[in-house]
């Protein structure tokens, strides 16, 4: 599995990016690769403020569906229009294309209560 040690994660196996003061996030290469192929992807709506451990939308594979969930504290600036038509980005590239959504943080701090890949890799054993 690949997980990016520039990345923060989280138990619910979400990644995250700071891109300026923007938070880009997504689901993991292990979540992906454990739904198998993704047939839909719903994202929140944009200016929705989340609060982490919100639901922030699902997933839908030919498997089974997930609800992900927001990261950490902000509101919705954006989310990836090209799943809509290709949800199989996430499954080809998680960590770039496939982002679902970004967000505007209350605070990056937040970032420092996630976890690094090292304690990922421990999350999903």
């Amino acid at each position: 599995m690949n997980h990016p040690s520039d990345l923060h994660y989280t138990k619910n196996h979400s990644w995250v990016r700071l891109e300026g003061d923007i938070i880009v996030t997504g689901i993991t290469d292990y979540a992906q690769d454990q739904l198998g192929d993704l047939v839909y992807v719903e994202g929140p709506d944009v200016g929705k403020n989340m609060t982490a451990g919100d639901e922030a939308g699902f997933v839908e594979s030919v498997k089974t569906a997930s609800d992900i969930f927001a990261p950490i504290d902000g509101e919705v600036i954006a989310v990836n229009e090209l799943l809509e038509e290709d949800p199989d980005l996430i499954n080809t590239d998680p960590y770039g294309d496939g982002w679902i959504y970004k967000i505007k943080p209350v605070s990056v701090a937040d970032l420092d209560e996630l976890l690094d890949a090292d304690d990922y890799e421990q999350v999903i054993g």
